[in-house]
């Protein structure tokens, strides 16, 4: 129903930014919340950032909170990850998702579990 593609990923220096984009060809895209992951090799995938729907409510992780911002244009069909300030513990392959549920209590946004995964995009950062 939903194929989600990523792209804008690359070798970029210490210090750099990179803006990673998610683009989906189903005509309900904006029905969905769509998550930003990563994974490194030997390591679990981590949740990165997820956006609901309309855009109007987002999660960004702790350990990038203030570095990366999630963000949408449905016009578009596409999701994306800004990335700033970037080291080498930034460097995985990232992917973007479904989100299957989110939660919206106390005013706390919270995607819950991930399907229709894209390829992913390697993010390698290095001098």
């Amino acid at each position: 129903q939903l194929e989600l593609v990523e792209s804008g990923g690359g070798l970029v220096q210490p210090g750099g930014a990179l803006r990673l984009s998610c683009e989906g060809s189903g005509v309900t895209f904006g029905n969905y919340g769509i998550g930003w992951l990563r994974q490194v090799p030997g390591k679990e995938r981590e949740e990165v950032a997820c956006i609901s729907g309309s855009g109007r409510q987002t999660q960004v992780a702790v350990g990038v909170k203030g570095r990366f911002t999630i963000s949408r244009d449905n016009a578009k069909k596409t999701v994306y990850l800004q990335m700033n300030n970037l080291s080498a513990e930034d460097t995985a392959v990232y992917y973007c998702a479904v989100a299957q549920s989110i939660s919206s209590f106390g005013g706390k946004f919270t995607c819950n579990g991930f399907d229709s995964w894209g390829q992913g995009t390697q993010v390698t950062v290095s001098s």
